[in-house]
């Protein structure tokens, strides 16, 4: 693993950092780029984006699809914890929290924002950083491709709906065509670009190239952490209490969903290989879409867009903590490497 991810939660907080500062000495500049929008989507924050997930998208390799039988139990439950149980917990402890427990702390309106930051994350399950997660957990790298290549063609489908529903049942009005465009933007492109340009291009080539990006990718994330905390910069220095309410509930999902997926997996007796990632894609999310989402519908310095950024402020030592976790319990798992 490379510097970057080795120390990705200290560039984190360098640009959230260097966001609130610029966004305090120079406010106009970021106002500028706040008006760059094409159809309600920012394009300096579309472009970095696309640098963050086509990368990603060189490692989705449909062609895995036929080894899904080879891990179905692994497989089933990722899928179930992901599409099932996270985007409906992570709802109801926004709704918990941001109507009832902070109800008194926060103009509705501005919990509703926040409501809706967390749904978008919990609707957008994990598609690039649990490779890495995998990695440092010793998973079994092919099971990962699995799962993240069958989670990504299932996000194709399902994520526009499951907002829309969600978002909808806590009464927060949203434009079918602006999240129908979105998941077009930044899933279906990227995907479609990933794919074409493995079949283009050798293996070999493709790693390469893959290899090289990285570090763009985590540029364009940084920087993409940067403008987001600078428009928010003016909010967060007068209240700062508000990342402290919105970190709370995500916590509390980031960690239940863990203990669920990863007692799940030893009730079905999954070797730690499988058991592994597959609590981690769920744990995980897939913060570069939900951001992206979260400006199109609501805008750059909407409360949705602070709380989609928060989730990347904790995701990074939550899930840390996690793979230290998984490997002290490694022995709490068969070591068969079939998951059968």
């Amino acid at each position: 693993m490379g510097v970057f991810e080795r120390f990705l939660s200290l560039w984190v907080a360098l640009a959230i950092v260097a966001g609130v500062g610029l966004g305090l000495v120079v406010p106009g500049l970021f106002a500028v780029v706040a008006d760059l929008q094409w159809a309600r989507v920012n394009l300096v924050v579309a472009v970095l984006i696309w640098l963050m997930i086509y990368p990603m998208m060189l490692k989705v390799d449909p062609s895995c699809l036929k080894d899904v039988g080879k891990s179905p139990k692994g497989l089933a439950l990722t899928l179930v914890i992901n599409w099932l149980i996270k985007p409906f917990t992570m709802a109801a402890l926004g709704v918990l929290f941001f109507k009832v427990v902070f109800a008194g702390l926060l103009p509705v309106e501005e919990a509703q924002q926040y409501l809706a930051g967390m749904i978008l994350l919990g609707v957008a399950p994990c598609t690039a950083m649990v490779f890495v997660w995998s990695h440092l957990t010793d998973g079994d790298a092919n099971y990962t491709l699995v799962q993240v290549s069958v989670n990504d063609l299932i996000m194709v489908f399902a994520f526009a709906p499951l907002a829309a529903l969600l978002l909808g049942v806590t009464e927060i009005a949203v434009p079918w065509e602006t999240l129908i465009a979105a998941v077009v933007v930044f899933i279906v492109i990227p995907l479609a670009a990933g794919m074409l340009t493995q079949r283009w291009l050798h293996k070999q080539r493709v790693e390469r190239l893959e290899g090289r990006l990285k570090p763009t990718s985590i540029m364009a994330l940084l920087a993409t952490v940067m403008l987001l905390f600078g428009f928010q910069a003016e909010t967060l220095v007068e209240q700062p209490g508000r990342v402290l309410l919105i970190a709370v509930p995500l916590l509390i999902q980031s960690y239940g969903i863990f203990a669920l997926a990863y007692a799940l997996a030893r009730w079905l007796k999954l070797p730690h290989s499988v058991a592994a990632p597959a609590a981690m894609i769920g744990t995980s999310n897939f913060f570069e879409l939900a951001v992206a989402v979260a400006i199109s519908l609501f805008g750059l310095s909407s409360g949705a867009a602070l709380a989609t950024v928060v989730g990347v402020l904790i995701e990074v030592p939550v899930m840390l903590s996690l793979v230290a976790f998984a490997k002290r319990t490694r022995g709490w798992f068969p070591s068969a490497v079939d998951p059968r």
